[in-house]
């Protein structure tokens, strides 16, 4: 039987702005990735967020992304080294903190939008990333985009590493996702997304949005929890999962 984690991107409400499904599709996920206040998210929704996962017993991790709550972390930002350092250690503190009052543990650490993409392609970025979450906890581990330099430089520190794919994306040539900004970046077809990850998991292949055969490494497969379809989505990959005999499993 063929085992992957299913994470999904949660607590990315923010004050009176509601986002995404969070307690329903926490019955759909393995691992969930909450928002530590940069890009989305304030202490009360992770502090909500943290209970709702725990109760569920799905894993936790923490989801820096840029200072841009307007942009949504999705805009890419000019940052050095130390800066990225200081803004993954802060943010993973802010979740420990809550996590540590209910007495529970960290799982993992994933980067958000275009915090996530740049690390893929800045091994520089990609370094300071890595060791921001090394220096906090070694035994933490690291999502990064299958092939990506983040997932080389959680290696080459020690760290354990989970390769991510992705549900609802199309692929370039070169492994990296399809820009937000390209027409065709998302995949809207449900059954086209549920074959597609059927694919990574079981024959490790994704074909990219030119229609090349690409080699792909699946340990965790994401799964976004904000559009109107994703419940339903969700529900429709846990379905294909038992149909196709993989077995949704945290990381850890």
């Amino acid at each position: 039987m063929s085992r992957v984690d299913v994470n999904c991107d949660l607590g990315e409400s923010f004050g009176t702005y509601k986002k995404g499904n969070d307690s329903e599709i926490l019955d759909y996920v393995t691992s969930a990735n909450i928002a530590c206040g940069f890009h989305a998210g304030d202490p009360s929704v992770m502090r909500k967020t943290v209970g709702l996962a725990l109760e569920k017993e799905v894993k936790i991790g923490a989801h820096p992304g840029l200072p841009d709550l307007i942009g949504f972390g999705r805009r890419n930002m000019q940052l050095s080294s130390e800066e990225a350092y200081d803004l993954v250690v802060y943010q993973i503190g802010a979740l420990y903190g809550f996590l540590k009052a209910e007495g529970a543990e960290m799982q993992h650490v994933k980067p958000h939008g275009a915090l996530y993409n740049m690390a893929a392609a800045d091994p520089s970025l990609a370094d300071a990333i890595a060791r921001a979450v090394y220096k906090v906890n070694p035994e933490l581990v690291l999502f990064g985009l299958s092939g990506s330099e983040l997932i080389n430089a959680g290696e080459n520190i020690g760290l354990a590493t989970a390769s991510e794919v992705f549900s609802d994306r199309t692929y370039q040539p070169d492994g990296t996702l399809t820009s937000r900004s390209q027409p065709e970046a998302l995949i809207t077809n449900d059954e086209k997304a549920v074959h597609q990850v059927i694919r990574m998991v079981k024959e490790k292949k994704v074909a990219t949005l030119g229609g090349e055969e690409i080699s792909i490494q699946a340990d965790t497969i994401c799964i976004h929890g904000d559009g109107i379809r994703a419940l339903s989505f969700a529900k429709k990959i846990r379905g294909a999962f038992e149909q196709a005999n993989i077995e949704a499993k945290s990381v850890r």
